[in-house]
């Protein structure tokens, strides 16, 4: 059985067009894959050797072991 190499997230989106997008390591952050989601779509992704960060843009649920995000969503800051 393989062992995970990196922490999952699961992203559900709550809109059509939720873009996700994967981030590099190393000296220079850079995109390096991208996803569409429609409402309702769940992915899960997975921190890697080359994925340092995921960036979700659009109304998306995310879940990780820190706990639940809403994104695209006003929570009431100002600023």
């Amino acid at each position: 059985m393989l062992e995970p190499q990196g922490e999952y997230v699961v992203i559900k989106a709550k809109e059509n067009g939720v873009n996700v997008i994967g981030l590099t390591r190393g000296k220079d952050t850079r995109f390096h894959h991208a996803e569409k989601l429609d409402k309702g779509e769940v992915m899960i992704a997975q921190f890697t050797e080359h994925t340092s960060a995921i960036k979700v843009r659009g109304k998306a649920v995310i879940l990780t072991k820190h706990g639940l995000v809403v994104s695209g969503e006003d929570d009431g800051e100002q600023g």
